[in-house]
């Protein structure tokens, strides 16, 4: 009876399956452009002072008010008008009762969209990159390495006309680290321009070679590497209105970063955190914008391993005095209160886990409110803060990973979250009551389609660390057969590949291996990755992937453990510090992996670039025996499974100089391995391209892994 039950049940099972579609690898890889992403609401956005939104559907754009009632809709034929060629809506970049703004042949416009009328049309060149639009009256860009300014009183101003191309004016600095994201940054009512400008004399060109001219081309770029001479930084401040440009009184000849760039809302005053180069003491410091000196250092902070600011200040409504500074000084990202008098200082928070952004303030000025993990790190929630005592309050009640944007008056919420099994539902939410209204609810993409489980655990670790897992299971999972295993790694710093988002933040060629080639997908997050805290993250000071290599093969461990999973035939693939880890995994624990793909990986740190490497190496003169130890070459001889690395040809992040290094070393010590690359692509392979790339790494696991 219990035998034909079984099969009466795989019955059932087999006509599911023969009623869905296969997945197939071009589908997982361009799963959007598919249509196998979970539906959302383009372009939603709160409309500037207003408890209005608005968002794009079927090519029009519909405002509505944050009780659901629908204020207006206009298509593109509403901006026919003034713009007869234009063929589809432009996208906004921003919007108030009365107008929006957004960029057409090489214009900043200002749009009527109740009238259908252009009010202000900016010109700007078609070579200007970098935009930081103030207004619709006033913008800001780069061409080349320098910095431009235009606005409807005045044309086009060069703020830097400097030849040497070593000197770049208005672009992000110190390689997009500590927070760094541009280089302009607007006083609150546009009346300045602060900017970024770093000169690159000492810094080491690095030649990428161009393979699509006849013949090849050179392309140098500036590389600082771990240890070599880095940039110089410094600050400008741009008047509008007396066409001047002052330096900020700082003396970076010893390489130090300028960081976090804030402005007091009075426009008197610059902040800037100011980090060593050692990355192990910083000083916030206030600059007279007028005068461009130093005015008081209103704190500071040191440690032993590394500080790392990555948030701006953020003033208190109605106040020129007081600000909320982001802060992992207890150990876990917390909100801090101070005053620009530096004497005073107050935790606001006193969390055991991570505040992730600081969305804004409540309608009454009261509360600020923030994006933080809540105590399990795979989720991403909605708090609001006491600003006079600290006392928090949940405001997104249900676990899942969520992205909330404040209106302008902070009296409502946009969410957009999904978990594990939701695919995305997007709410409005009353800041102060809770209530929430859904306005939209994804149906699952994957309905049609033969997909297997995906299951999250956590595993013990050590320190007393719980470690993530995720597991992915073929649709047809049989308990009594015996899996091969692909584990999927990055492990590096900033970096979360298990959450409580929909399939468990897993990309959809993980199922498409699963299910086409029977395998367990497993991915952990070890010591070294982000949003745990300091302790957690901080165990790789100097001794690079050691930690987190510990922590993989614990994940090992357990899968052994489970009598579905085929001990012998275990794979690792990962790229950039993940190709690090996959690396190094499989020459280090030859007798555990039978096979590694290592994309884009990083094989000696001292290749690597100054801001990064030196936080978590320091340098190599500082620290040999921590680079020797890391340097994946040094472990080759140990080398018995398979091992394929693959690089950009012009990889700008991790240098292909990491490849063709340990491929050197592999030739001298008769090694033998595999390298495939891929020209003129540079740290990621994207597009059409990464079909390729993914059916040319999952057929070499495929094809060794025995």
């Amino acid at each position: 009876m219990k035998k034909l039950f079984l099969l009466f049940a795989i019955s059932i099972v087999a006509n599911v399956f023969a009623q869905k579609q296969t997945l197939s690898l071009d589908q997982a890889i361009l799963a959007y452009q598919k249509g196998l992403t979970p539906n959302s609401l383009s372009n939603l956005q709160w409309v500037d002072d207003s408890e209005n939104y608005i968002y794009k559907d079927n090519e029009k754009y519909i405002i509505k008010s944050a009780k659901g009632k629908t204020i207006t809709s206009f298509g593109v034929a509403k901006f026919k008008k003034d713009f007869p060629e234009l063929k589809k809506l432009p996208s906004i970049k921003s919007i108030n009762t009365k107008s929006l703004i957004f960029t057409y042949n090489n214009q900043l416009v200002s749009f009527d969209y109740k009238k259908g009328k252009a009010l202000n049309q900016l010109q700007f060149d078609e070579e200007a990159t970098n935009i930081d639009i103030f207004s619709a009256n006033q913008l800001a860009f780069t061409i080349d390495n320098n910095l431009y300014v235009t606005s409807d009183k005045q044309a086009k101003i060069a703020i830097t006309a400097i030849l040497d191309k070593n000197i770049v004016s208005g672009q992000a600095i110190h390689r997009y680290e500590f927070g760094i994201s541009k280089g302009t940054f607007w006083s609150p009512k546009g009346a300045c321009l602060a900017f970024y400008q770093k000169d690159e004399t000492n810094v080491s060109n690095y030649p990428l070679v161009d393979v699509s001219t006849y013949p090849a081309s050179l392309n140098n770029i500036k590389y600082p590497m771990a240890g070599q001479a880095s940039e110089i930084a410094k600050i400008g401040i741009y008047s509008l209105k007396n066409n001047t440009t002052i330096y900020l009184d700082i003396d970076t000849k010893d390489e130090h970063y300028l960081t976090n760039l804030s402005w007091s809302p009075d426009e008197k005053y610059v902040f800037v955190a100011e980090v060593n180069r050692g990355q192990n003491h910083y000083q916030f410091n206030r600059y007279d914008v007028a005068t461009g000196k130093k005015v008081n250092t209103l704190f500071e902070e040191k440690s032993n391993k590394w500080v790392e600011p990555e948030h701006d200040a953020v003033f208190l409504p109605n106040s020129n005095d007081e600000f909320l500074w982001l802060s992992e000084d207890d150990g876990f990202k917390n909100l801090y209160r101070y005053h620009i008098n530096g004497k005073e200082k107050k935790q606001l928070t006193h969390f055991k886990f991570i505040i992730k952004s600081i969305l804004g303030f409540d309608a009454e000025g009261e509360h600020v409110i923030i994006s933080a993990t809540g105590p399990d790190g795979r989720n991403t929630l909605t708090y609001k803060v006491n600003l006079a005592d600290g006392k928090s309050e949940i405001i997104t009640k249900k676990e899942g990973v969520h992205y909330t944007q404040l209106n302008d008056k902070g009296s409502y919420l946009i969410d957009n979250y999904s978990t594990l099994t939701t695919p995305r539902i997007i709410n409005i939410i009353n800041v102060n009551t809770k209530k929430s209204k859904t306005i939209l609810t994804a149906e699952n993409p994957l309905t049609n389609y033969v997909i297997g489980s995906t299951e999250l655990d956590t595993i013990a670790g050590n320190q007393g660390f719980d470690l993530f897992t995720r597991m992915i299971k073929p649709a047809n999972f049989d308990p009594s057969k015996k899996y091969p295993v692909l584990i999927y790694v990055y492990g590096g710093t900033h970096a979360q590949m298990v959450t409580n988002s929909w399939l468990g933040n897993a990309p959809l060629w993980m199922h498409w291996m699963a299910n086409q080639k029977d395998y367990i997908i497993f991915t952990l997050d070890n010591r070294g990755s982000g949003n745990r805290g300091f302790a957690f993250e901080s165990v790789i000071h100097r001794i690079g992937g050691e930690p987190a290599m510990e922590d993989q093969l614990l994940g090992v461990e357990y899968l052994k453990s489970l009598n579905f999973v085929d001990s012998k035939r275990i794979a690792v693939h990962g790229w950039s510090y993940g190709g690090f880890m996959a690396s190094s995994l499989i020459m280090r624990y030859p007798a555990t992996f039978t096979t590694a793909v290592a994309g884009g990986p990083v094989t000696d740190w001292k290749y690597y670039e100054v801001m990064y490497g030196e936080r978590y190496m320091d340098t190599p003169q500082e620290n040999p025996e921590g680079y020797a130890n890391a340097r994946v070459g040094k472990y080759l001889d140990q080398l018995t499974g398979k091992l394929l690395l693959i690089h950009g040809s012009i990889d700008p992040t991790v240098l292909p100089q990491h490849s063709m290094t340990l491929l050197k070393e592999a030739v001298d010590k008769n090694v033998q391995l595999d390298f495939f690359t891929y020209p003129m692509h540079p740290h990621n392979v994207r597009g059409k391209d990464r079909i390729h790339l993914m059916q040319k790494v999952l057929d070499y696991i495929d094809v060794n892994n025995h």
